[in-house]
């Protein structure tokens, strides 16, 4: 099942709560990695904050289990729900299956569980409603963050170990292009892997003036699966045929060490820069501010960095993978580049061309205006609503 673009936020004010008040679900336990208070929270945690936000404004009782947040307080309300934040990076995972197996909860009590590379094994201690939220395949993803005997066994338990114990379970992804990935790299059956697409936040609108010089921006987590390093070498090339050009890449990462050497030894550091982790307002007007936006990501579930940007005008430059192929409508909202061809190039073109540049951006405009949190969590909550039914 897809979800299609082109309804708006009005469209869905009020479903949610009829949706609720029909089916019998009372209380939902979320369960995740990582809480969006972590230093290392990214897309998936806001994913799932807002969706809990959304349900707990709806009427529904929302509950958020996740691995501690350091120097934080194990319990918070916000937004309108409950987070829990106990147990260590890796020590949440049994310890959330232990509390699953002792509790043993069902009935109006629903169940989201985020597989986030590592499963929580939730088909073994919860009976339905439950639904599971997988962004996309980790894949090589693995070898990137671990060690190699880590790896070869994270790399095994998604692809091997854990998806025959999910292949009756209903799984929410963002995009079609991770759903297949999902279908043919794990073996899910295709109707039970549902598309519901990611919302945007309501400030990111179009305003204020662009830079007065071709200016790029990415924003993302300083992490390996980014390969800021491959983008700042694409920038320094366009650099050398648009000598205007400057660029920012926006995030906090334990990468930003060899970055900032990086971006020394290609004496970058005059028109580049690496701000850190910036403020709500902050990051909106690099949005605005920006020429094109860009990501050299090898993994994504979606790009909502993409579809910020395309909220506030901006067109994006982007790899061509499996969730990018969503979150830009090829050589409509943005251009998509294939493994092993030029960043650089295709920026250049977009920086060059003024026309295609506003015809893309007020393309990406109309597309940004039929993603929103309210439609994302009512359509979650419709599949749990279906699966009580």
């Amino acid at each position: 099942m897809s979800i299609e673009g082109g309804s708006s936020r009005d469209d869905y004010t009020g479903e949610l709560s009829s949706l609720i008040n029909a089916s019998g679900v009372r209380t939902i336990t979320m369960v995740a990695w990582r809480d969006i208070d972590d230093p290392e929270a990214g897309g998936s945690e806001l994913h799932a904050h807002r969706i809990a936000s959304q349900w707990a404004a709806a009427g529904l009782g929302v509950t958020m289990r996740t691995s501690m947040v350091p120097g934080a307080p194990e319990s918070v309300e916000r937004d309108g729900y409950r987070a829990v934040r106990r147990g260590g990076r890796y020590g949440v995972f049994p310890q959330v299956m232990m509390e699953g197996f002792r509790s043993r909860r069902h009935g109006d009590d629903a169940l989201v569980e985020i597989w986030n590379g590592m499963p929580f094994f939730s088909p073994l201690w919860h009976r339905e409603p439950r639904l599971v939220f997988l962004h996309h395949v980790h894949a090589e993803m693995w070898d990137m963050v671990l060690s190699r005997g880590l790896a070869r066994f994270g790399n095994a338990l998604e692809s091997t170990l854990a998806p025959p114990l999910y292949r009756r379970t209903t799984i929410m992804t963002l995009s079609e292009s991770s759903r297949s990935e999902i279908i043919q790299q794990l073996g899910m059956h295709p109707e039970r892997v549902h598309v519901v697409p990611p919302g945007i936040e309501p400030r990111f609108t179009p305003g204020g003036e662009k830079a007065e010089n071709p200016h790029v921006v990415a924003l993302g987590r300083l992490v390996p699966v980014k390969r800021y390093d491959i983008l700042i070498r694409e920038l320094v090339a366009a650099k050398k045929r648009v000598p205007a050009l400057t660029a920012e890449i926006i995030g906090e990462g334990y990468e930003r060490g060899a970055l900032e050497d990086l971006r020394v030894a290609l004496g970058a550091e005059s028109w580049l820069s690496l701000p850190g982790r910036v403020s709500d307002a902050e990051q909106v007007a690099a949005y605005r501010r920006a020429w094109v936006v860009t990501s050299s990501s090898l993994r994504e579930g979606w790009g909502m960095t993409l579809t910020e940007a395309a909220a506030c005008g901006t067109p994006a430059v982007a790899t061509d993978i499996a969730g990018h192929r969503d979150s830009v409508r090829r050589d409509v909202t943005g251009i998509l580049v294939p493994e092993g061809e030029s960043l650089a190039d295709e920026i250049v073109r977009l920086l060059e061309d003024i026309d295609l540049r506003g015809t893309m951006a007020a393309q990406a405009l109309d597309y940004a205006s039929t993603l929103t949190w309210e439609r994302t969590a009512t359509e979650a909550f419709r599949l749990l609503t279906a699966l009580k039914g």
